[in-house]
């Protein structure tokens, strides 16, 4: 075959190809850059291929042993010998002659096939081992939401410092994605199960509506709006969950079932900020991670302080003024910080 006949596949496989890309010198670089001159054609796909190899890590290929040579070369002379010609006539000498070239490019035809397999088979070896798929990942910094649309029409909606990571094109048999974070899923219903993997924990659907939090602290939250999912753990358990059933992990395993309330597990997502009976820690943790901001606390706090309230896209003096309005702490705003103190 030419190489101008060459795709992609077939320069992966060629020997002189790779040592120029792995190994070049002056007659294999001359040589290449000559023909893509020549060819322009073809420097698409051939540098689609220095691309691969490249990152493949190619090791020595399979040399045909000293023992298989001897073997093959040895049943060729016993071969010969076995015409048993007591005295050798002009027309024998040239019979074996004939014999022995047959033989030999029999042999080098056998080394040729040898060489060549070794070498396809270790590199697609190499190539399934060192290459790997490039995943998508979408990191959400504090301060801001987002909106994907995955491949199979499937939406998530990621709260502010959240990560999601997925294939570009998901695998015939499952669309596996992987979260770090609070995410809200709109998953597109088809006949491929939509997993979610979080915390060493699968969350699995088929069509639904769902929300997943995994706190600082380690405790994990599956909300369900709509649908059915399974949820399964390295420790053995298996949860489903029917409409408005949330379940609930702590960081020491202990798993609950329980309902929940749509505005304050999932008001996030229509920009709706909650808090319900929080204390000052974790008003301040959520202040954080909703507008971008870091809060420090000043002097005395009550260990029994508390705040609930519900806040509409509303922007951060408002929020702090309905929060510290009646308590009795002052706040101020420089920039990015948020001050709150105790004068008494």
């Amino acid at each position: 075959m030419k190489y101008t006949d060459y795709n992609i596949e077939d320069f992966l496989a060629d020997e002189f190809f790779i040592q120029w890309v792995k190994h070049p010198n002056d007659n294999n670089r001359h040589f290449w850059e000559k023909w893509l001159e020549q060819h322009p054609e073809k420097r698409r796909v051939v540098m689609q291929a220095v691309s691969i190899i490249s990152s493949v890590r190619y090791q020595d290929r399979n040399a045909i042993g000293d023992k298989l040579y001897v073997d093959i070369f040895e049943n060729i002379l016993k071969a010969d010998r076995d015409t048993n010609h007591p005295l050798p006539t002009k027309r024998d000498w040239v019979f074996s002659f004939h014999w022995r070239g047959i033989a030999a490019t029999f042999l080098l035809c056998c080394c040729i096939g040898l060489l060549y397999q070794g070498f396809l088979s270790q590199t697609k070896a190499d190539i399934s081992l060192d290459v790997k798929p490039v995943l998508v990942s979408k990191n959400i910094p504090a301060g801001r939401k987002s909106l994907v649309t995955l491949p199979d029409g499937t939406k998530i909606y990621l709260n502010a410092g959240s990560e999601i990571s997925y294939a570009p094109i998901f695998s015939d048999s499952v669309r596996l994605v992987q979260l770090k974070g609070e995410a809200f899923f709109e998953v597109e219903q088809e006949a491929r199960p939509f997993i979610v993997e979080i915390d060493q924990t699968r969350v699995r659907v088929l069509g639904t509506s769902f929300n997943v939090n995994q706190k600082n602290n380690g405790e994990l939250m599956v909300a369900l709006v709509s649908g059915k999912v399974s949820i399964n753990d390295q420790q053995g358990n298996r949860i489903e969950l029917q409409p408005s059933e949330m379940m609930v992990r702590d960081r020491d395993g202990h798993i609950l079932k329980t309902t929940f309330d749509p505005i304050e597990v999932i008001g996030w997502k229509d920009k709706i900020l909650t808090f319900k009976k929080m204390s000052l820690p974790q008003v301040k943790e959520k202040i954080e991670n909703w507008f971008g901001v870091e809060v420090q606390l000043e002097g005395r706090i009550d260990p029994d302080w508390s705040y609930s309230g519900i806040y509409k896209d509303e922007t951060l003096e408002n929020v702090l003024k309905g929060i510290f309005l009646t308590s009795g702490l002052k706040y101020r705003i420089e920039d990015k910080n948020v001050i709150i103190t105790n004068p008494n």
